[in-house]
């Protein structure tokens, strides 16, 4: 069993997965889009990633605002969970994903990762940040 997190964007679709213990999450992809209501082919490629890695449920960002509240990003959010519920049958959880990002330029600095390229790997690696923080206060029975 295996845990997809996703960190969704208006352009960008991070991608991570756990191990098949659960314990730990490696960033995947990024899928990117032309336009942020162009999905068919991007629930799709999360679809493949799925049914390749034998997801059984999948963990989305969820980004509320720092002061607590919910912007605009929810919404979209929202919607794009119930397009993934309804397209896989699998259930999303969400999780804070505040902090993520920064979270996961962090990394990528201190791992070395030159400044210019960080933009190539800050969404899967937001995604792999979601998807730990998930199973760090899940742990896996």
């Amino acid at each position: 069993m295996r845990i997809m997190g996703l960190d969704y964007g208006s352009k960008t679709v991070g991608v991570a997965i756990s191990d098949e213990l659960m314990i730990t999450a490696q960033p995947v992809m990024t899928i990117t889009r032309k336009s942020e209501n162009k999905l068919r082919k991007t629930l799709a490629r999360i679809e493949e990633l799925i049914d390749e890695y034998e997801v059984s449920f999948v963990v989305l960002g969820y980004p509320k605002n720092m002061n607590n509240t919910e912007g605009a990003r929810v919404e979209a959010t929202m919607e794009f969970k119930e397009h993934l519920e309804r397209r896989t049958g699998l259930e999303v959880y969400l999780q804070d994903e505040r902090m993520s990002t920064i979270e996961s330029e962090r990394i990528l600095m201190d791992a070395g990762v030159r400044r210019e390229d960080r933009k190539e790997y800050v969404d899967k690696m937001a995604a792999a940040v979601i998807l730990q923080t998930y199973m760090d206060s899940h742990p896996a029975k």
